[in-house]
């Protein structure tokens, strides 16, 4: 007998016969193949990185001025298999803090090359070390993208970008994708869906949403939008209960993110 995931009142969708041979070319059974083979996007091999860095406030200038001048190199080396897909400074949210999303062109062979070759690269190393002296913390997590949202891609400003972090119960992956394969498409009319994607390594059953607005105004009213729309708060209201914590960060684009 397939399992069921409750939705709204009318439908149900079968793990074996519904929602998974719907969303994706083949059909396959989730208790028999892991999440991020049945969320992730099968055209392409890309893995993400994101860095969480929590700089010390007399240093964030120079900071910035030192990311801006070693992504600069890393993009014109074309041995490098990887490039960054934005970098930002949180705006509201944890302070001092610099957000970058990587992108490695190849999964997990791309981020060993890069990895590799890095390890051996005597500038960047120095890089490294001096930017230590400038970090209280750091974190990062490699993720997938969920099949189903936008491919991130460069974008011209002024923007502001939201990052919604969820940490979710763990086991409700499927669910959540379930839910938000529907949902996305009453957030995409006002082009400010950026990117969503999920945790491979790190912390675990998280769940990132990256969001471009104009200014927080039009935030507001884009979200307000959003409910105005029949199915939009079923969707809300299926999704909640999957939610541990949650989190919003308003970023501003460093000056040479290439997501401004």
């Amino acid at each position: 007998m397939s399992k069921f995931f409750e939705g709204p009142p009318h439908l149900f969708f079968s793990v074996d016969e519904g929602w998974v041979s719907s969303m994706f070319a083949h059909k396959v059974n989730a208790r028999k193949d892991a999440h991020s083979n049945l969320l992730s996007k099968k055209d392409i091999s890309n893995l993400y990185k994101i860095q969480f860095h929590n700089v010390k406030p007399e240093c964030m200038e120079a900071y910035n001025k030192m990311s801006d001048e070693v992504q600069k190199e890393l993009h014109r080396d074309a041995d490098y298999p990887c490039e960054v897909v934005g970098s930002w400074n949180t705006w509201y949210g944890e302070q001092d803090q610099a957000v970058h999303l990587w992108r490695y062109s190849g999964g997990y062979p791309a981020l060993t090359e890069c990895l590799r070759k890095l390890n051996r690269n005597m500038a960047y190393l120095a890089f490294r070390k001096e930017r230590s002296k400038m970090l209280i913390s750091r974190c990062n997590q490699l993720l997938l993208e969920f099949s189903f949202w936008n491919e991130p891609a460069p974008r011209s400003g002024p923007n502001i970008y939201e990052l919604r972090t969820y940490q979710l119960v763990p086991g409700t992956m499927i669910e959540w994708g379930n839910n938000w394969a529907r949902a996305i498409k009453y957030r995409q009319e006002n082009n400010e869906a950026v990117g969503g994607f999920f945790t491979q390594i790190g912390e675990l059953y998280v769940v990132h949403h990256l969001w471009a607005y104009k200014d927080l105004q039009s935030r507001q009213e884009t979200r307000n939008a959003a409910w105005l729309k029949e199915g939009w708060d079923v969707n809300v209201h299926y999704t909640m209960p999957l939610i541990q914590k949650m989190e919003s960060r308003i970023m501003i684009p460093m000056e040479h993110s290439p997501l401004q």
